[in-house]
Formats: structure tokens, C-alpha cells, sequence
């Protein structure tokens, strides 16, 4: 009976343990772009060329007029810059060049210029253009406000992130997301891009380095990124379920056992 009783004791205490262990995630699944043409004396170069964004109908663009005429300038700038650092980055769809379905801006005094399908800077040159017109020696600057990514699935804090920058990459993307958590699969991320067809998904492995080279390394606005959990998330969850079962019945059994006992 001592011997039995040791056993069940035992076997509560090792099954927890064992339910860890069927969980864990092998070490050469975790890092990124493996590879053995790294070296610590020698940089690999690699080419990658950023795709161009072409501005499309639901769009904010930010314009700030600079010239000697301040009031002139004034007219043209409704966005506060102060307001992209320090306030609610949803503000500035309130106060930006909202981009219409016909894919125009309304632009005071200048009236509505067509902006669909040009890049920001195509964009800047052609309100430069136009302001020209009605302010001598002006300088114009046009930035994309609605520049943001969606990250979801198994990363640390996912979430949409706005990116106040020219370009943002796939691995910026998830390190807005607090990266990937050990249960991430990280051969297989979903990317999920809007196109003028629709949408479109491809796979991206981040163990590849042929990641570096991928047409789709580089983020465009409106992207998302889905992180697929890895079968261990499963299978930690399932070994856990069944712990706590077999510690209950142990249980049970120890505690009918002792009152045989008694």
C-alpha cells in the first residue's frame, strides 16, 4: 500500500512536468534568416529594390506650404505637426487631405487635383505645381499619413501600428508588435496586401534568408500580417488539460485511499 501511495504521488508530481516538455518548441525553428554565408568579419550584401506606393482613394496625404506669406501658407496647412508626435495619430484624418473615390484631394483656392495612382513624391511635385500659381517662391511638402500595419496572431502585443516614415519592412512590422512569441510560426507568416483587384496573400518564411531579397520584404500602407501559431501551441495546451485530468483522478484515488485507510 506505501509503495502504491508513493507511485500516485509521484505521478502527480511528474505529470505537469512532462505536459512542459510536450510543448516545447525546437531551438532551429526560432531564428531568423538561418543561413552559413554569414560571417563576423565579412558583410553580405544584398539587393533588394523598395516597391513604389501608389496613392489610392482612402488615403490621408498631410501638405504643408512654406513661403514668405504666411497667411497664404496658413490656408494650406490644416494639420498641426505637433499633433503627429504627441496626439491621437487617429486626429489627422480630421484635420489631412482625405483622398475621395475618385481618387482627388480639394485643395483651398486651387480646387481638386487628382492624386490616385501617383507616388508621394509625383504627388508633391503636381501640388507644387498648382500652389505655384498662387504663391510666389513656395516650398510644398506632401507625406502619407495613413501609412499603418495590422499584425496579428502570435506576437507579444498585436495590434495596428502607424509608421511615420518612408518605408517599414517586414521584421520593422513585427518589431512594432513586440516580435514573435516562441509559439510564432515562423516559416509560415501570412502576408495580406490590398490591391486594386482586391486582395492578395503570400507566405513569407523568416528563417529564409532569401527573405531579404523577396519583393515583399518591404511593407506597404494597409498591409497586414498574420503570425500562425506553431503545432506546440497545441500540444502544450492539450498535454496541460490532460495533466490537470490525471492529477485530479490521482487525487481522488489518494484520497480514497486513505480513508480505506482510516
Amino acid at each position: 500500500m506505501r509503495l502504491s501511495l508513493r507511485f500516485r504521488y509521484l505521478l502527480v508530481l511528474l505529470l505537469p512536468l512532462l505536459a512542459g516538455l510536450g510543448g516545447c518548441v525546437s531551438q532551429r525553428k526560432l531564428p531568423y534568416l538561418q543561413g552559413n554565408s554569414y560571417s563576423t568579419r565579412t558583410p553580405v550584401t544584398v539587393d533588394n529594390v523598395r516597391q513604389q506606393y501608389r496613392i489610392q482613394p482612402g488615403d490621408v496625404l498631410s501638405i504643408r506650404v512654406q513661403s514668405v506669406q504666411q497667411q497664404m501658407n496658413d490656408m494650406f496647412n490644416t494639420v498641426d505637426t505637433r499633433a503627429v508626435f504627441n496626439g491621437d495619430p487617429g486626429n489627422l484624418y480630421l484635420t489631412g487631405y482625405s483622398v475621395d473615390e475618385a481618387g482627388t484631394i480639394n485643395l483651398p483656392t486651387v480646387g481638386r487635383l487628382k492624386v490616385l495612382g501617383l507616388t508621394v513624391e509625383e504627388a508633391q511635385a503636381l501640388v507644387q505645381q498648382q500652389v505655384g500659381t498662387y504663391i510666389t517662391k513656395a516650398n510644398v511638402l506632401v507625406k502619407l499619413l495613413s501609412f499603418k500595419v495590422t499584425v496579428l496572431g502570435e506576437v507579444r502585443v498585436p495590434g495596428r501600428y502607424f509608421v511615420y516614415n518612408a518605408q517599414c519592412t517586414v521584421l520593422e512590422g513585427l518589431g512594432l508588435a513586440g516580435d514573435l512569441t516562441e509559439f510564432g510560426n515562423r516559416q509560415n507568416v501570412k502576408l495580406i496586401r490590398q490591391t486594386a483587384k482586391g486582395s492578395e496573400v503570400v507566405l513569407l518564411d523568416l528563417t529564409d534568408p532569401a527573405l531579404l531579397t523577396s519583393p515583399y520584404f518591404y511593407l506597404l500602407p494597409n498591409d497586414a500580417l498574420y503570425v500562425e501559431p506553431m503545432k506546440a501551441r497545441t500540444d502544450r495546451g492539450n498535454a496541460t488539460n490532460l495533466a490537470l485530468v490525471f492529477a485530479g483522478i490521482s487525487a481522488v484515488v489518494l484520497v480514497l485511499n486513505y480513508l480505506k485507510i482510516l
